[in-house]
């Protein structure tokens, strides 16, 4: 399909949608991106556009930089976040594990904020989840 016809279907789905919903420009720069390139992979164009563009990113903050203790930044826009993976799912169309990859992640860096992980451990501590799920595996295995 022709990328002008894909170009004019992206303007008319993105502005039916910001019509009811407001949006503001970053958000409309990403909805445009994200149906584009749905639109283009619906076509079966999805090879010719990985020929014309990388598909690598920039990280809009260092990465160093991007977990903290109370906040860890999106890489792609920028935005500070207590966990990662609903926000990159819904606005960048990324599993976790393309989201790592593309900024050079290790896969045992957490994608929520350090203070926000250890109070949720606190909380399983306390309630002894871990000794539950002990006993119910247990007890399964008895059955």
């Amino acid at each position: 399909m022709d990328k002008k016809i894909l170009i004019e279907l992206t303007a008319e789905i993105v502005s039916a949608h910001a019509s009811v919903n407001e949006m503001g420009k970053e958000e409309l720069l990403d909805e445009m991106q994200a149906v584009f390139q749905k639109l283009l992979g619906l076509a079966g164009s999805e090879a010719e556009e990985d020929e014309t563009s990388s598909p690598e990113f920039k990280p809009a903050v260092p990465v160093n930089k991007a977990f903290g203790a109370d906040k860890v930044v999106c890489l792609v826009c920028g935005k500070p976040f207590t966990t990662l993976k609903k926000h990159i799912a819904v606005s960048h169309q990324m599993a976790p594990k393309d989201y790592r990859k593309a900024f050079g992640i290790p896969s045992k860096t957490a994608l929520v904020a350090r203070k926000y992980s250890e109070a949720k451990k606190k909380i399983a501590l306390e309630k002894g989840l871990a000794e539950k799920l002990a006993e119910g595996r247990k007890n399964r295995g008895r059955k």
